[in-house]
């Protein structure tokens, strides 16, 4: 016979006493492992002690608390990740990187409070991922990643996998609200760890522990951040309310310390100039044996009442500074520089080097940007370079030693053809980037222009996703969007993961996109700049496509909300003789056959509409499709541009307006929801602006 549950609200007092006993005794381990680094009991009693609680909590779902010890094993996966706005925004910090910087930089301290000797505290600078975290009556209630300082990505399910965070502060007296600010990171031993064992399982490894420390933090999946061994350490903080941290950034710290936030135990208080130049030295001969990755220190004013007197620029405090340690750099040779094209035609410039050895990683390639930055440092083959690992990450030429040149080198040009395609490569006035024109045929590019040309607002291809783009690919099956339409139901169905009704459903899904808009199309091939909205225009400008690849660049700057820039962009895509075959073949009755109606004359009513030669910009999550609501202000004669300036006159907004909105109203331009929309439709009589200042009480 089955036992019954056990009541959810009569709990057996000692059984409640025990529950609070372990989460106790587990807080305090954690503490005492991740923030201390002195555990008191092994490994094997934690985890008795551990399982015992999940047991209970499992018995008693009503024992289970937020800060409960198990419940940093992770959250089911998110969908995406929420914003967050920081209650105080999260600066950067100034740098320096000579001596004469930092003592410039306590000259103008001293100068601004004058005095004659400041007290700075000292911290290496963590080359990690910046959080704020957010208590309330001491639980932790949010984690946020510093994203552009002001808004982050809420990351709080993922945070408190971390057992340096702590789910619960310790003690009574922190104030009712506070904001602490740090960096999560890998120490090196988990890092080699990790990497160990994402090679053991065939996967890519990070290339250093702060890209692992950032891609294990932004995992959707929790339970996956809970697998990697990230840790804390604070430094700071934002907002405080209802209390206090004490009168100087030492004691803060402090402060922080005794209610269970991992603090650097290389923070230190130092005095002036001297003693900050001290600091940074031991720092630096320290650094190769660090168990974690540092690219310099920090210096913060101590007297709290001092950093609120001194305040902020525009981007940083001034009360603090960052020394920053010089990357490390070698000297090798240059065998060659070729030019590769990205998956966006983007056509980059790289040196082949002799292999050196670079922080710890040899290195055999590196970057050289642009054709502007070569051009700038000179780089030529033959030549004798310094090679800099630039944040420890990316290895790039720095310099050439001139001295050292081979008397028969050559400076490196730009390419006049893609190396890939042989399609014309073009440069845009003002642009550091080359691209190659050849966006329906060249084979760098092929995988993205497969799946811009499939996607849901281009040709609509369902079921042609990535997994089946990339195995099309690689067996030679398709090298141009007009190959798509020649595909066989038996050849798709021997593809992996593939079978009969899958490729049947999938040359339905081809067979409907025949059938599509001028306006789709345009859209499809993939011009440079050329969105929706703008393959709307000049669909309705030129009527049909030919018109549009004869267009010379004057008719194309004619049009309203084409510039330079884009007509040179349309017009390099249809001059090259590749694009155009694609085109053709795609357009060829007896070949792809794709098709579209003619799109009729604007009609009268449009063209008398109050709303006709109006600007309207859509943002944020809309009801409807916002198809369907662009062609409705399209049929009343308005325009609908994706960026907001001064010739706009409404912005409709949905859930989550963002940064649109809030430009929106900076600018004075009115702001409408979709009902307002709909009843400014409908009222053709009444002018735009009256009708928007109504709708707006």
């Amino acid at each position: 016979m089955t036992a019954p549950a056990p009541d959810p609200v009569r709990l057996d007092p000692a059984v409640q006493a025990r529950a609070a006993e372990l989460r106790a005794q587990l807080e305090f381990h954690n503490h005492r492992y991740y923030v201390l680094d002195d555990p008191e009991v092994p490994d094997a009693e934690y985890d008795r002690q551990l399982r015992e609680l999940q047991q209970l909590e499992e018995r008693y779902p009503t024992l289970r608390t937020a800060d409960s010890p198990t419940q940093r094993v992770g959250a089911p996966p998110l969908q995406h990740f929420a914003t967050a706005e920081h209650l105080v925004p999260m600066l950067s910090l100034g740098n320096a990187r000579t001596e004469a910087d930092l003592r410039d930089f306590d000259q103008r301290i001293r100068r601004e409070l004058d005095i004659e000797s400041v007290h700075y505290v000292a911290e290496p600078k963590l080359d990690g991922l910046a959080i704020s975290l957010v208590y309330e009556n001491g639980l932790l209630i949010r984690a946020a990643t510093r994203g552009d300082g002001r808004i982050g990505e809420e990351v709080t399910a993922q945070v408190r996998t971390i057992g340096a965070v702590p789910l619960r502060l310790r003690g009574s007296d922190w104030p009712q609200r506070l904001e602490v600010r740090g960096e999560v990171y890998l120490p090196l031993a988990g890092f080699e760890a990790l990497k160990q064992r994402m090679l053991e399982q065939g996967q890519t490894p990070f290339k250093n522990p702060r890209n692992a420390a950032a891609g294990s933090l932004r995992q959707l999946d929790p339970r996956i951040t809970a697998r990697r061994p990230l840790t804390m350490v604070c430094y700071g903080f934002g907002a405080v309310a209802g209390g206090a941290l004490g009168a100087t950034q030492h004691e803060a710290l402090a402060r922080l310390r005794d209610w269970g936030l991992r603090v650097s135990a290389d923070s230190t208080l130092v005095t002036g100039a001297e003693g900050c130049l001290q600091y940074q030295e031991r720092m630096a001969a320290r650094r190769d044996q660090l168990d974690y990755e540092i690219d310099g220190v920090v210096f913060k004013v101590d007297d709290l009442a001092a950093q609120r007197r001194l305040g902020f620029r525009a981007r940083d405090p001034i009360w603090a500074i960052a020394f920053k340690y010089p990357p490390r750099e070698e000297q090798t040779r240059v065998r060659a520089v070729e030019f590769q094209v990205g998956r966006t035609g983007a056509i980059t410039p790289v040196a082949r080097l002799e292999p050196v050895t670079v922080a710890g990683v040899t290195v055999a390639n590196a970057t050289l940007h642009n054709i502007d930055e070569v051009q700038r440092k000179d780089v030529r083959a033959g030549d004798t370079v310094i090679v800099r690992r630039a944040g420890d990450v990316i290895p790039e030429v720095v310099g050439v030693i001139q001295a050292l040149r081979p008397p028969d080198t050559e400076p490196v040009r730009l390419p006049a053809q893609c190396p890939v395609c042989a399609s014309d490569v073009i440069r845009t006035e003002g642009e550091a980037v080359a691209r190659c024109s050849g966006g329906l045929f060249c084979a760098a590019q092929r995988k993205e222009a497969l799946k811009h040309f499939a996607s849901r607002r281009a040709l609509d291809i369902d079921g042609l996703g990535d997994k089946l783009i990339e195995q099309l690919i690689e067996q030679e099956l398709v090298k141009t969007p007009a190959d798509l339409y020649a595909l066989r139901a038996e050849t798709i169905a021997a593809l992996p993961r593939m079978g009969e009704k899958s490729s049947h459903n999938l040359l339905a899904a081809v067979e409907r996109s025949r059938t599509t808009t001028l306006a789709r199309f345009i859209y499809a091939l993939g011009i440079r700049e050329v969105g929706e909205t703008m393959a709307a225009v000049l669909a309705a400008h030129f009527g049909a496509l030919e018109s549009l690849m004869q267009a010379e660049t004057e008719i194309l700057i004619a049009i309203d909300g084409v510039g330079p820039t884009v007509a040179e962009h349309i017009r390099g895509f249809f001059a090259q003789d590749h694009n155009r075959e694609v085109i053709a073949q795609l357009t060829d009755p007896n070949g792809a056959g794709l098709h579209w109606p003619d799109p009729p004359p604007p009609s009268e009513a449009a063209q008398q509409h109050p709303l006709s030669g109006t600007t309207f910009v859509l943002t944020g999550t809309l009801a409807r499709p916002r198809d369907a609501i662009k062609a409705e202000l399209l049929a009343v004669g308005a325009k609908v541009t994706s960026a907001v300036s001064s010739n706009t006159d409404y912005v409709i907004v949905g859930d989550n307006p963002g940064s649109k909105a809030a430009k929106a109203a900076q600018l004075g331009i009115p702001i409408l929801d979709e009902t307002q929309l709909r009843v400014l439709l409908a009222d053709p009589g009444t002018p735009p602006a009256m009708q928007a200042q109504s709708t707006q009480r």
